[in-house]
This record gives C-alpha cells, structure tokens and sequence, in this order.
C-alpha cells in the first residue's frame, strides 16, 4: 500500500513554503527601495522567470517600493495604465508590459538623482499632515541620514515635548518674543495650531540657505502649508498620510502628551487635516519612517513640470 502523507505534514509544508515566498518578495521590494535594483530589472526577471519571486510581485507592490512613488501614487499610475491593481509582474499582457516599461522609462530619463541637482538647484519642500501622522519622526530621520538636506526649525509658544531639544526640534520661544517676530517681518508663516500654540517659520535662514542652491525641508501644519504656498509658490508640498485612521489614533493616544480633551480636539482637527490632501502636490503614507523619509528626500530631486498638482 503506498505511503500517505499525513494531512499536518503537507499543511506546515505548504505554510514554510508560503513564508519562503513573502520573504523573497520582500528581498526584492527592499532591493529596489534601496535602489540596488531598478523596476525596470525587476519587470525583466519576472518576465522571463514565471516561477520567480519577481514574477509574483504585485505591481502595485513593486511601483510602491520605487523610491518617490509610494502606495498612494501607484495606484493612480495604474489606474491610467489599465492595470488592475491586484495584478503580478508574471502575469501581465503584452501591452500592460509595454505601457508599464515605457513609462517607468520616461520617469527615469526625467528624474536625475538628488546629487546631481544640489550644485545648481534648491528646492523648498514642505512636509504637513494632520496630528500624530509623525512628521517629527520622519523629519528628524531625514534630519539624521541626510545632512545635505537642510532641516528648517519652526518657533513655537508651546513647551518642549520629552525629548525635544530647544533650537533642534523647535525653537521655544515666549508668546511676548513671537509677538516681536512677527512685528518684525522675521516669519515666514505664522498660525495658531489647535487653538491653543502658535507656530511660525522664521524666514531667513530659508532664503539664505535657497540663495546658496541648497533643498530645504520644512515641517509645518496645513495653515502653514496654505501660506507658505501663497508666499513661496514653488515650493514643493507633500502631504504625510498615517497607514489607517485606526492607527493614527493609536499613535495619538500612545505618545501620552495630551490629556483626553486635546486628544478628541486634535482628533476632530486631524479630520477636516485629511480631507485638505489632494491640495499638496505629492501624498506620502508613513507606514514605516526610515521609506517615507526617503520617499520625502527623492521628491526635492523631480523637476517642477513633474509635479502631480493635486491642488487647484
């Protein structure tokens, strides 16, 4: 009588075989993320190798990870390619092939890298979103592992959060010394955030640091944003999204800075933030900080006439 294998055998099999499987996956996505592998090598692979982990990839998954697309943006680079969102590497037609290949092509003639920009070009980018979305965190990456990035410091009425460092993280100033900045045109932008603190950007050090070709990052609140825009019209905003709502809310109540009250209010705010998104040129999710820092890094390396201009 042949041998059966037991039913448990062929189950803990088939599951080391599908972790085998995410985990190449994953190899990949992070090889392209890190830009040790282009898509364009990766769409290759697939295409040859039916049976490789390139050829499982979802597509969608595959744009997310080149860098300065993002999950929000690919999917709306498929949609205008007719590609269904679910669909894998392996298994795409031969005119989804060429479309994808043609315009990942174009993108990467069009998109020098930061580099190669930094000697004759500046760009004022703008990071907002709404409470808790952790612009701080993602700010303070960029801050640490790209120092050719210049990080604008914001001025503030409110006291320092554990951790923070005066003139690093904020500059902490009293509501009598803000009165005086704004007095003397030393502000950018200013605005009351949550109806409690203001914030404001001090303008010189920006406009020394553009004037000398260098990019300038600066984190602000969505009343910021709308004026530094209106002030500055070709800086570049892009606006931080949290993975889930269901997530922002843990990452507000986790941090434990704001009493049940503030919370529901910064809540309520962090709502009507939301739904301002599609005024920012560029959408990116910060489900893991270290890929949405860099993901904010490549944006200052597109060209002006690449902008998505989500805004009206």
């Amino acid at each position: 009588m042949p041998r059966v294998n037991p039913p448990d055998v062929d189950r803990v099999a088939a599951s080391r075989a599908a972790v085998a499987a995410r985990r190449a996956r994953a190899k990949v996505k992070d090889a392209v993320a890190q830009r040790r592998r282009s898509a364009l090598d990766v769409l290759a692979t697939g295409w040859v190798s039916s049976s490789s982990a390139e050829a499982r990839l979802r597509v969608r998954e595959l744009l997310s990870s080149v860098p300065g697309i993002g999950p929000v943006r690919s999917s709306k680079i498929l949609a205008e390619l007719g590609i269904s969102d679910s669909k894998r590497v392996g298994g795409l037609g031969r005119r989804q092939r060429e479309a994808i290949r043609a315009w990942l092509e174009r993108r990467e003639r069009h998109i020098p890298p930061i580099h190669a920009l930094r000697a004759d070009h500046s760009r004022l980018v703008v990071l907002a979103g709404p409470t808790a979305v952790g612009k701080g965190a993602v700010s303070r990456y960029i801050r640490e592992h790209y120092p050719d990035v210049l990080l604008s410091v914001s001025a503030t009425t409110r006291a320092p959060r554990p951790g923070e460092v005066d003139g690093v993280d904020y500059r902490f100033v009293s509501d009598a010394e803000f009165d005086r900045l704004i007095a003397s045109d030393a502000m950018l932008e200013s605005a009351v955030v949550h109806n409690a603190y203001r914030y404001g950007t001090p303008r010189a050090p920006i406009e020394a640091a553009l004037a000398e070709g260098k990019s300038v990052l600066l984190e602000i609140d969505l009343q910021g944003a709308r004026s530094v825009r209106a002030a500055m019209p070709g800086a570049t905003l892009v606006f931080l999204l949290p993975p889930s709502w269901e997530e922002l809310v843990r990452r507000l109540i986790g941090r434990g800075t704001e009493d049940s009250a503030e919370q529901s209010r910064r809540l309520e705010t962090a709502k009507i933030e939301l739904g301002a998104q599609n005024e920012f040129d560029y959408r990116v999710v910060n489900d893991d900080v270290s890929r949405a820092a860099q993901e904010v890094v490549d944006l200052m390396s597109i060209p002006d006439e690449h902008k998505e201009h989500n805004h009206g």
